[in-house]
């Protein structure tokens, strides 16, 4: 007798903790859902006010992109149930689906059902190509972003969280990533920088003109960061994989630990070195804390998650100064706050916590980059040397939202006549 049919008064305690793990799982599947709001705003508020309308599509298109991909083939490349050529690789078949014990507690030890399994996974896949978005935003193709979206979640992303989470090689090794600062947001981070660097600078980014682009809407880039920082407890939280209290409530305490922290040490370290408090900075700071403390949340003190917190917020501020110092414009700050807060985040839980080994999570790390960045390399190259990357200069210039969507985010800012009949 399926759970669901099970009279109330003759519930038994099984029972109920399953319908308690998988309502939490459920419920940290949509705070992750709300992450992808937070992407958003964040990027359409760091870019100007004439690519708003791109931006927002692309992160719409690539939250719907991941999730059907990884209903298509993802799901099946991620959890093979059996791997081949030595855990690289494996594939349980095309389509999410299940058979009625399924929905039952006799799946995942009686947590959460198979479909709730899929759902939590499928937000996290699609994460990981929102985090290249920000890095190639107002130059990119919107059809060519698109394309490079759907091939990277559905096969680049799955591949790597075989290794790991599906009991491929790297499990093998005690490689450690809790939630997956590695994981997904090395997978994204590696592809951001390689997308800007292929892409090149925005016009007038570098030049003396040019300069720094500014922000259209502080205000939306700050929303997008709560937002960000609410649905992370779904993202940390939910990876503890069940309801259970003491994990939880550590998870959720290490990640608000290092966010705050970020915050601290990035607002810090831009301040002494310009002498302004900057938004931007702070901003980021708590992002890279959040993903500096992804893969070890379960695992480190409250006092580590501070210190991992700190240096990732300063590694941040670096990492920005470093990318303009080698003029790779990267809008969001995807590559500082994502792939090094990433390998940061990874690296510590080998530095502090006894269990692992600094080996294995540096293993973990190169084998993430030895194949995401060919990977994304040539996902790149192939569509620049065929359809197309990067939008022309005039069309740069005066907006992706008018001659990518011929739409206006703000009233008044459109003022192309369309062509008739178009």
């Amino acid at each position: 007798m399926s759970p669901e049919t099970v009279p109330v008064d003759t519930l038994t305690a099984e029972t109920v903790l399953f319908w308690v793990n998988n309502t939490w799982m459920l419920v940290a599947t949509f705070l992750v859902f709300v992450m992808h709001l937070g992407f958003a705003c964040l990027e359409a508020g760091v870019g100007q006010a004439k690519n708003t309308v791109n931006i927002l599509f692309k992160n719409v298109a690539i939250l719907s992109i991941g999730i059907l991909t990884y209903a298509t083939v993802g799901f099946g490349l991620m959890y093979p149930g059996e791997s081949f050529a030595g855990g690289l690789f494996g594939f349980a078949g095309f389509w999410v689906g299940t058979d009625p014990a399924g929905v039952t507690a006799a799946y995942a030890d009686g947590h959460y059902t198979y479909w709730t399994d899929f759902l939590f996974q499928a937000m996290f896949a699609a994460t990981a190509a929102t985090i290249v978005s920000g890095a190639v935003a107002e130059r990119v193709r919107l059809g060519s972003f698109l394309a490079f979206a759907t091939v990277y979640v559905a096969f680049a992303y799955p591949i790597v969280g075989m290794w790991h989470w599906g009991g491929g090689w790297l499990a093998s090794v005690g490689f450690h990533d809790f939630a997956g600062s590695t994981v997904v947001h090395g997978v994204g981070g590696w592809a951001a920088l390689v997308g800007a660097w292929v892409l090149g600078p925005r016009l007038g980014r570098f030049t003396p003109e040019g300069g720094s682009i500014q922000s259209h809407s502080h205000p939306l880039a700050a929303i997008g960061v709560f937002l960000l920082w609410f649905g992370w407890y779904g993202f940390n939280g939910g990876s503890v994989l069940s309801a259970d209290p003491g994990a939880v409530s550590l998870v959720s305490v290490t990640t608000t630990l290092a966010a705050a922290a970020g915050v601290l040490a990035s607002a810090a370290g831009a301040w002494i070195g310009t002498g302004k408090a900057d938004l931007g900075r702070a901003l980021n700071g708590a992002l890279a804390g959040l993903v500096g403390v992804t893969a070890g949340a379960d695992l480190l003190s409250p006092a580590q998650a501070v210190l991992v917190g700190l240096v990732a917020g300063l590694l941040c501020v670096a990492a920005e100064v470093l990318l303009e110092r080698v003029r790779i414009d990267d809008p969001v700050g995807a590559v500082p706050v994502h792939l090094v807060g990433g390998v940061w985040g990874t690296l510590a839980v080998g530095v502090f916590v006894p269990e692992v080994s600094l080996a294995s999570q540096l293993i973990g790390v190169v084998a993430v980059a030895a194949f995401c960045l060919p990977v994304s390399l040539v996902l790149f190259q192939a569509l620049a040397h065929t359809v197309g990357l990067r939008v022309p200069a005039q069309e740069e210039a005066e907006g992706l939202d008018r001659h990518e969507h011929g739409a206006d985010a703000y009233a008044g800012l459109l003022t192309f006549e369309p062509v008739p009949g178009k």
